[in-house]
């Protein structure tokens, strides 16, 4: 694993110290580590977001769309809790 120094204000030391203390984490490096894992997931959902905005519709959605998706997860939870 790799070091990186990150130099902060007082206040935002302060803030981290807190919610290092308050949340559970060992260290400000475990919640700085967190941060930036949930900032990489933002990202690339928001890269999904967008490609799939940009994308051509492939088919109407309508009731027999939303029907059929909940025959399937009625299905799916049939299958779980019968295991």
């Amino acid at each position: 694993m790799s070091t990186m120094n990150i130099s902060l204000p007082e206040t935002l030391k302060t803030f981290v110290d807190l919610q290092v203390s308050e949340r559970g984490y060992g260290t400000s490096s475990e919640y700085v580590r967190e941060l930036i894992r949930k900032d990489q997931d933002r990202l690339q959902l928001r890269e999904k977001l967008l490609a799939g905005a940009s994308s051509a519709p492939t088919a109407s959605i309508d009731a027999t769309y939303f029907d059929s998706l909940r025959d399937r997860v009625h299905q799916a939870t049939r299958t779980t809790s019968a295991r």
